[in-house]
């Protein structure tokens, strides 16, 4: 059995900056483990730009940013192995991984970081009436078709969800010669950020059909349109509303879910609000010395923070080993959601030991305008931040002084106060 002291499930943006981090902080017995062809993630598809404002100060494609890692992942020695697919990770941190040249195999490591990403909701979970046909595909699934293997999925499109890869694909589609007739959102507000709303829609004439759903999907062997309705406020089809559009292809991006099979088999706690695992301030799960960290934990806006959750998970990574596998000892604190907020993440925070500023992300339930988010501790107010909107599209992050947290007594709250709900 091979034997390491890290080893990362994921060689996408997140596990290749926790790799990074966890070489830089002292750990030099690292693999990272990638189910495809090469190292890179979803980016790799992501043609577009915007990435890297926040990480390296300009404006790159996805692949451009995946580079960047990639570079400092090879520069580092840090040994990878693609085309290798976890099976499991069981107790002792045993990962049995399985890959053409050397079969299934068992490894065992001191500490796991697990950064294997996010997948989109499929036309299963959202129960559309009508056939299978040809022509429905998951926003991503085109964005794959188009950008890498060269295939334009159709010419008439209707897209169902305003996440940010639909809202991209609805620019994309178009660049490629197709008709995109509509954006259809169930929801009162876009899923999606600002930016790609503007730069993706508006900017081509593209309606937006918030608080509408696709209700009906004509066609048996090849799509031949959509029934949309608008909905109320229960979210229930409005009869007499319905309209058809005649389409040939239709974009599912309703949303993405953290990947987390490997982790429920691990014994991981995993939250029923994000999906992801249940951690404290330093990433790590109630597993001793398994770490997430990514779209695994819960799903992010943007790859930046992705990024620097991930450097994080690798500093407390490197430093599990040091202590030779032992936890913090000290008083921890809760932290949880409250009034307008959905999920925190941490969900703890081991307080005695935290001798640097904690990050708390989150995502509020809905839009507000003129709130301030505020976390306390009891009564005892450590942080208020005003803000001009906030919406359930754009990850929210606060930061708390480690010199705050050490007055704090009792477990943290974190809510949305004042303002008006829009």
């Amino acid at each position: 059995m091979r034997e390491y002291d890290l080893i990362v499930v994921g060689g996408g943006p997140a596990g290749l900056a926790a790799a990074a981090s966890a070489k830089r902080c002292g750990t030099d017995d690292i693999l990272i483990l990638e189910r495809d062809s090469e190292l890179g993630g979803i980016l790799n598809q992501c043609i577009h730009n915007g990435f890297g404002l926040h990480t390296f100060k300009e404006e790159l494609t996805g692949p451009e940013y995946a580079a960047r890692y990639i570079e400092q992942v090879k520069e580092l020695g840090i040994p990878y192995e693609v085309n290798t697919m976890v099976l499991d990770i069981t107790e002792g941190n045993v990962v049995t991984v399985i890959n053409k040249e050397r079969g299934v195999e068992s490894l065992k490591a001191k500490a796991i970081i697990l950064a294997m990403g996010c997948r989109e909701r499929p036309r299963g979970a959202l129960n559309i009436p009508g056939f299978r046909p040809q022509g429905v595909y998951t926003a991503g699934t085109a964005q794959k078709l188009v950008n890498l293997e060269g295939v334009v999925p159709g010419k008439e499109v209707v897209i169902l969800g305003s996440g940010d890869i639909g809202l991209i694909m609805a620019r994309r589609m178009t660049f490629e010669g197709a008709k995109v007739k509509a954006v259809v959102e169930l929801m009162p507000y876009s899923s999606g950020l600002k930016r790609n709303i503007v730069q993706c829609l508006d900017d081509y004439g593209i309606p937006l059909m918030l608080s509408h759903t696709v209700v009906d999907i004509k066609g048996k062997e090849k799509l031949e349109g959509v029934t949309v309705a608008k909905v109320d406020e229960n979210r229930t089809p409005i009869p007499g509303t319905e309209e058809f559009f005649e389409c040939d292809t239709l974009l599912l991006s309703c949303g993405l879910l953290p990947e987390n099979e490997l982790s429920r088999s691990a014994g991981v706690e995993l939250s029923r609000l994000t999906g992801g695992p249940v951690v404290d301030d330093d990433l790590e799960t109630n597993v001793a010395g398994v770490f997430a960290c990514g779209n695994v934990l819960h799903v992010h806006d943007l790859v930046d923070f992705v990024s620097a959750e991930a450097e994080r998970a690798g500093q407390s990574a490197a430093e599990y080993i040091k202590r030779s596998g032992s936890r913090p000892q000290g008083r921890t604190i809760g932290v949880s959601a409250k009034n307008g907020v959905r999920y925190t993440v941490p969900s703890r925070i081991n307080v005695d030991e935290t001798t640097q500023d904690v990050h708390i992300r989150f995502r509020v339930t809905g839009v507000y305008k003129g709130a301030s988010l505020v976390v306390r501790s009891g009564e005892h107010e450590l942080l208020r931040r005003k803000t001009r909107i906030l919406v359930p599209s754009e990850m929210q992050d606060l930061t708390l002084k480690a010199a705050a947290l050490a007055e704090a007594v009792d477990d943290l709250t974190v809510e949305v106060e004042g303002g008006a709900e829009a």
